[in-house]
């Protein structure tokens, strides 16, 4: 995809190998092959004097069909045809990491020797992915190997960092299929992405010339050991997520709701807050505007777990809804191969993709273009396997230099009038395995992260209760009442969401008869669920102790709340109504703590249980005799 690659894995173009074109309709056009030429499926071609990237997708005798990725203004039957010979790829290295690319991962701020911005075609001829060019960026290498040395693919052959000595240290890899002899390997010092690094030798005696960066088909999955389960979540900061729906690290999950429901919102805090070691955001089709803010804000925000810039740790993938439709789907596939590429050394991975309806409308609509039967809701039939496809590439794996890596997988869906049965949001609930529902109604009551407690679960629950069991054991606040032998997360997760299901069948009843008419114990509850939401699932994210709580804090929180309305139940059975009890002076502090109570201040909610029991103590003896007896 990009001629500035390294050598032993660019693309070449091939001499006679073209085609012109006889027939076009946007990004879509049929192109009679040229004789003598032979072309194959998915292979990456260029079209015209500009040298457009298209990737062909249909082959027909001496005709194919190609989808073009950039603005096709102009082109008209008799435009000749190129082929690269080589599948629709990407260039990916260490040089990837705290840049900001369009959906063909080209680098948004490719600049010419004048310092003008370069457009996009010739931008992609003249610079490899990376800031400001490739060729300008340079890096420290350290080799790892010694001559002689045997190297399979994706073997580590050194490591390398920033020149300036910030960032994380980053493996340099032998492309996954390549293997042989180490013939020369490279002093350490500065080199630039593209420069040959390493020369091995397979076992056909054949040399191949290796940089920092390899080329990688986007839509060919890399190559892993295997695959492996996965028993700790992908911790997000958010509480309703990890406490409550978590997703496993490796695994995926889906963000649908209405418009104004936060979804960006939500994908921009998990990309500050979760323990990923490498963020890849995508701008799938999103607007403008939106993205603007992104990448306005990402460079200027700090890592919390390193105080250094976030974008360190961060490669941000832009193509807003004004560029080219079909360029939305080579987005997606370029983001899931950077994502890969980073977990092949040995990390792990969050993906944000936002949103994958947009990758969708752009599948519907060059479907249209093709001529094909639509499905429902007029999207193609194929539909279901490409959301497959996708989301399939997430998952925890032993690497093939032997290291654990993941990639998670979190894309947002943005269906019609929030309507849940729309074909992207039914098809993609059979693929993941945690589901997170905004909720207009919440979202309109200024309610943060608007995530619908009711329509939410997660089918990685079970999976995750021995790491949360582990966290609650090192915690020292006011017990939960688990019996003897159960997990005591799953335990509190259970009675929270049984008190979130009363609640709404309780304010369907008030709604008719109204609260002051259901019984005491009902209103109770009423109240109990009020403070869950309030103190426990409503988070602030302009708030610097709220806007994420780490797995500790969220323990503490679920026993104290837990821990209080237990009290209160005991409460109520003696005889004290549901006002006294939410009269009490301590239900303020519970309602703040999220605000008030940070990470470092664990021990502050021992002192807050000790204080509702002394509430609870105080309230039973100011209760008259006959009422407590009663």
């Amino acid at each position: 995809m990009d001629d500035a690659s390294p050598r032993s894995n660019r693309p070449v173009a091939r001499t006679g190998h073209g085609a012109t074109i006889r027939w076009i309709s946007g990004p879509v056009m049929r192109a009679t092959v040229l004789p003598g030429a032979a072309f194959r499926l998915r292979e990456a071609i260029r079209v015209g004097p500009q040298q457009l990237l298209g990737e062909v997708i249909r082959v027909q005798q001496d005709e194919i069909v190609a989808q073009v990725y950039e603005d096709t203004t102009g082109l008209r039957p008799g435009v000749t045809i190129e082929g690269s010979g080589e599948l629709l790829g990407i260039a990916v290295g260490p040089h990837l990491l705290g840049d900001i690319f369009d959906g063909l991962l080209r680098p948004l701020r490719a600049m010419d020797a004048q310092g003008q911005a370069l457009p996009h075609a010739q931008a992609a001829r003249h610079v490899l992915p990376g800031p400001p060019a490739a060729s300008a960026l340079r890096m420290r290498f350290t080799p790892a190997v010694e001559v002689g040395a045997t190297l399979a693919g994706g073997a580590v052959f050194g490591t390398v960092t920033r020149r300036d000595g910030h960032g994380r240290t980053q493996s340099a890899l032998v492309p996954p299929l390549l293997a042989g002899r180490v013939a020369h390997i490279a002093a350490a010092g500065e080199v630039t992405v593209n420069e040959p690094l390493l020369q091995l030798v397979d076992a056909q005696q054949k040399t191949h010339d290796i940089a920092l960066a390899h080329f990688w088909p986007v839509r060919t999955p890399r190559p892993v050991q295997a695959r492996l389960p996965s028993d700790e979540p992908l911790i997000t900061g958010q509480r309703i997520l990890d406490s409550l729906f978590p997703v496993a690290r490796g695994g995926k999950g889906a963000i649908p709701g209405g418009f104004g429901t936060g979804k960006t919102i939500l994908l921009e805090s998990l990309a500050k807050g979760c323990n990923a070691d490498v963020i890849v955001y995508l701008g799938c089709g999103e607007r403008g505007n939106e993205m603007a803010g992104v990448l306005e804000e990402f460079p200027t925000l700090e890592d919390p777990r390193t105080g250094r810039p976030l974008m360190e740790r961060t490669v941000i993938i832009a193509n807003t809804s004004n560029m080219p439709v079909a360029a939305r789907e080579a987005s997606i596939y370029c983001a899931a191969t950077v994502a890969e590429y980073f977990r092949d050394q040995g990390l792990h991975v969050a993906l944000m993709a936002d949103s994958t309806s947009r990758w969708a409308e752009a599948l519907r609509e060059v479907s249209g273009r093709f001529g094909e039967l639509p499905g429902e809701g007029g999207y193609p039939t194929y539909l279901a396997s490409r959301l497959a496809d996708f989301y399939e590439r997430a998952a925890k794996v032993r690497t093939l230099a032997g290291a654990v890596g993941s990639v998670t997988l979190l894309g947002s869906i943005s269906p019609p009038s929030g309507d849940f049965s729309e074909p992207v949001t039914s098809h993609t609930k059979r693929y993941v395995r945690s589901f997170w529902a905004l909720d207009a109604k919440r979202a309109q009551a200024r309610f943060y992260p608007a995530v619908n407690p009711l329509q939410s679960y997660s089918e990685d629950s079970l999976d995750m209760a021995v790491w949360w069991q582990d966290i609650y054991a090192g915690v020292t606040t006011a017990r939960g009442r688990a019996a003897s032998g159960e997990n005591e997360w799953l335990e509190l997760r259970r009675r929270v969401l049984t008190l979130l299901d009363e609640q709404a069948t309780l304010e369907r009843m008030a709604r008719i008869i109204g609260k002051d008419a259901l019984p005491a114990r009902q209103r109770l509850a009423l109240s109990c669920a009020e403070l869950f939401n309030e103190a426990f699932l409503r988070q602030s994210a302009f708030s610097a102790v709220d806007r994420s709580a780490s797995p500790q804090r969220q323990a503490c929180m679920l026993r104290l709340l837990t821990h209080f309305i237990e009290q209160a139940q005991r409460a109520q059975e003696a005889g004290s109504t549901p006002e006294a009890i939410f009269a009490l002076d301590i239900v303020r502090p519970l309602q703040r703590m999220g605000e008030e109570i940070g990470d470092a201040q664990l021990e502050r909610f021992a002192a807050l249980a000790q204080r509702i029991d002394t509430a609870f103590e105080a309230l039973a003896a100011a209760a008259p005799p006959a009422t407590a007896a009663a």
